[in-house]
């Protein structure tokens, strides 16, 4: 084969994960090259994701140049891709999963119960915005955008006394250091998909198919599925706060769901357990259950406003 083309975003950690593939294949005997691509996510940094479409525009580029042939695969952290994929275009793997928990990240307090009252926060993320505002209706939190190492200095010049950011890019930049708290998921629901890569690539490409089955996780396999089931059920845009989060032994999945209003005032919660063979059911089951006990209108007045 011809070296596979690897499509990538330019930051440091969509990068990195490209460039962990790149390895991976390397393991394997399979030549590759970085296809760096720029989207709009990352280009227009001045607005919240949710107002000008979502985290959608992170791959949307890289889905382009395979479709166009300019690459053969693409390498997406999970929770930025949407619950569909274009026609002709499909998930074949996954990699095991880093800590799917989100971090705080502060150069004064310890801990969310640490921070003073009126503390500015910053967040691009209404999932995360909603959790902290249902503990902490006192903090004062503002959108923060760019890249990680954008992030912290904005945090390092004093813009914020505290940031969120998922403690798996911090950990795979080699900035663990900077975690002051790995928030437990029962305290904060990570996205669907938080902490997992993914690999996209055409359908139709057996041999690029063949070839990427190879570096297939198991585990996060089973995980993701249940995770992106339930977000498809639930149909919610960028603008309502959705988060779900599986774990599973041998024999059993068990996924928890939320949907909440962005200002933390209601926030609606399910768990339920299933076999080990029944993710994609479960999704479907947890986000059924969340929409009838009022998800439903909380999706369609956020995606109406």
């Amino acid at each position: 084969m011809n070296p596979l083309r690897i499509a990538t975003r330019k930051s440091a950690l969509a990068l990195w994960q490209a460039e962990e593939v790149q390895r991976r294949l390397e393991s394997i005997d399979v030549a590759s090259d970085l296809v760096r691509m720029s989207t709009r996510g990352d280009e227009i940094i001045d607005k919240p994701l949710a107002a000008i479409g979502g985290k959608g525009l992170f791959i949307k580029e890289l889905q382009r140049g395979m479709m166009d042939g300019r690459a053969d695969l693409a390498v997406h952290s999970m929770k930025d891709v949407p619950a569909e994929f274009p026609e002709g275009l499909h998930l074949v793997v996954v990699l095991e999963r880093e800590d799917p928990r989100d971090a705080l990240v502060s150069n004064r307090y310890a801990s969310i119960e640490e921070l003073p009252v009126g503390a500015r926060v910053g967040t691009c993320s209404l999932r995360r915005q909603c959790q902290l505002l249902e503990k902490r209706p006192d903090l004062n939190l503002l959108d923060l955008r760019g890249n990680v190492n954008t992030r912290l200095q904005k945090l390092d010049d004093g813009e914020f006394d505290a940031i969120i950011l998922a403690c798996a890019g911090l950990i795979r930049l080699g900035l663990g250091d900077r975690i002051r708290m790995a928030i437990p998921v029962e305290d904060m629901l990570p996205a669907c998909g938080q902490g997992i890569v993914g690999i996209e690539c055409k359908v139709d490409d057996a041999a690029t198919n063949s070839v990427l089955a190879r570096l297939h996780d198991k585990s996060a396999a089973i995980r993701v599925g249940a995770e992106r089931s339930l977000n498809a059920v639930l149909g919610g845009s960028c603008k309502t706060p959705i988060a779900s989060y599986a774990e599973h032994d041998e024999h059993n999945i068990t996924l928890s769901g939320l949907v909440g209003l962005p200002d933390g005032s209601q926030i609606l919660r399910v768990t339920e357990t299933a076999g080990i063979d029944d993710g994609v059911e479960l999704g479907r089951l947890v986000a059924e259950k969340l929409l009838a006990a009022g998800a439903a209108e909380i999706i369609r007045q956020f995606d109406l406003g």
